[in-house]
């Protein structure tokens, strides 16, 4: 069982991944009708991706793998918790503007929904770094 729990934990991180690609790629160009529908779901499969990581992550910690009380004295598994938040709560203005372009598009919004995909991309980055470190226990703290 730890086997899969690890396997759905990365296979929901490379498509949490590929889905703010597809995120940052389209909002590249100029935002019609069809490409906000694709923000759209790609947003979508960004949210489910990011619900399943969480669930099999904290299913790791909690009941597989070296167990909770060794994670949370590990300041890299901290950043990578704290960092998986901010950027979950960054998610939020893209989603609410993606659902609000099926009306249709606030032109004025687009350059911050592009600097906030670009930020979420940097914080995703930053997850895996921690990851890594924490894989390599560094920043382990007792």
């Amino acid at each position: 069982m730890t086997a899969s729990m690890a396997f759905l934990h990365h296979v929901a991180a490379f498509a949490l991944v590929a889905a703010l690609a597809v995120e940052l790629v389209l909002i590249r160009g100029e935002i019609g009708a069809a490409t906000a529908r694709r923000l759209a779901r790609a947003d979508m499969i960004l949210g489910i991706s990011a619900g399943v990581l969480l669930a099999a992550g904290l299913l790791r910690v909690f009941y597989f793998e070296k167990g909770a009380a060794y994670y949370f004295h590990s300041a890299a598994f901290l950043a990578k918790l704290v960092l998986f938040a901010l950027v979950a709560a960054l998610s939020i203005y893209p989603t609410v503007k993606f659902i609000s372009w099926r009306k249709g598009i606030d032109a004025a919004s687009v350059p911050a929904v592009r600097r906030i995909i670009h930020l979420e991309m940097a914080g995703v980055v930053l997850i895996v770094l921690f990851a890594a470190l924490m894989a390599d226990g560094i920043g382990f703290l007792g």
